[in-house]
């Protein structure tokens, strides 16, 4: 792995580690990094262009930036940094400023659907990370399961963005995961935990030899594949606690599972395939009916309809 800066010293370039360590001391001293002659050319290009973009370098972030960043007066150059937008949005996640843009949201926010379950229920899409810190808020944790460094060839050299994988669970039922690439780990780890909240599913918990307390092991055998990973949970007895790896152990603790043997196949050593795997399984655990679940339920109907007539409502406010 060589530096994203270009530099080809040995005692600049050992890796992502030395790379980040010297991102953060820059950016705590405000020194700016050490750059090869192409890459300072190819910045003072910039600078020289940043007129003709409008907000290139400051302002909110927005706009085209200075063209000719590629260094021959073409492509799209710089953009708009994030950093100069005053500290961020703010008021995104908290749910009295929320402002809902679908139907589902409206619903939620206005306290016509109580529980998360009927969501699932009606195999609604989750469209806005806000539904669920309605309804998991303060039991939701986060936790980084990941980051990695993916690159990609251009033709000024390598560009280095970050990968996360973020897992979001109560322990309780209800795990969702999360992956998000940018340019910086703050913002990866930002947008995959959003990510992780669009993608929470219930987890159903069963039993192991007689019904006896809470439910605590997986219902069945389950198996999910990924990539060349292919990871097998098995129910386990009361009392045996979680047989896994590092990574997979993490997933199910959040998930709210005790007891449960696992076994994986492949090149688990990609941790990002393996985790991705262990989600896949556990959430096939409403997959199968066992014959506990055969009893006739009654239909209801779905939410857009039982409140069709508080949509009606709110269309006619809006057209006057």
């Amino acid at each position: 792995f060589q530096a994203e800066d270009g530099i080809r010293d040995l005692r600049m370039s050992r890796g992502l580690g030395d790379v980040y360590k010297r991102q953060v001391s820059t950016q705590s001293t405000g020194q700016q990094p050490l750059k090869n002659n192409n890459n300072f050319s190819n910045q003072m290009a910039d600078n020289n262009t940043a007129g003709a973009g409008g907000r290139g370098r400051e302002g909110r972030g927005f706009g085209r930036g200075g063209r000719g960043g590629r260094g021959r007066g073409r492509g799209r150059g710089g953009r708009g940094g994030a950093g100069a937008r005053g500290g961020g949005r703010g008021g995104d996640d908290d749910i009295g400023s929320w402002v809902p843009q679908t139907r589902l949201g409206r619903l939620v926010k206005d306290k016509l659907i109580k529980r998360l379950e009927e969501v699932f229920l009606h195999s609604l899409p989750v469209k806005e990370p806000q539904i669920v810190d309605y309804f998991l808020g303060s039991k939701l944790e986060d936790e980084v399961m990941k980051i990695m460094p993916v690159q990609k060839q251009t033709k000024a050299g390598q560009r280095t963005r970050f990968k996360a994988f973020i897992a979001v669970g109560d322990k309780d039922g209800h795990i969702g995961l999360g992956v998000k690439c940018s340019k910086e780990v703050a913002g990866a780890i930002r947008g995959a935990i959003i990510d992780a909240k669009l993608n929470v599913v219930p987890i159903r918990r069963g039993y192991w030899g007689g019904k006896v307390g809470a439910p605590h092991t997986v219902p069945c055998k389950l198996t999910g594949k990924c990539g060349s990973i292919k990871v097998r949970l098995v129910p386990a007895p009361r009392g045996t606690g979680i047989v896994a790896a590092g990574v997979p152990k993490k997933l199910l603790q959040m998930a709210g599972v005790q007891d449960v043997y696992t076994t994986s196949t492949g090149h688990s050593a990609t941790l990002g395939n393996f985790v991705k795997a262990t989600f896949f399984a556990i959430a096939k655990s409403y997959a199968f009916l066992d014959p506990t679940l055969w009893k006739k339920q009654p239909l209801f109907k779905a939410p857009a309809q039982e409140h069709s007539d508080y949509f009606l409502i709110a269309d006619k406010k809006k057209a006057f």
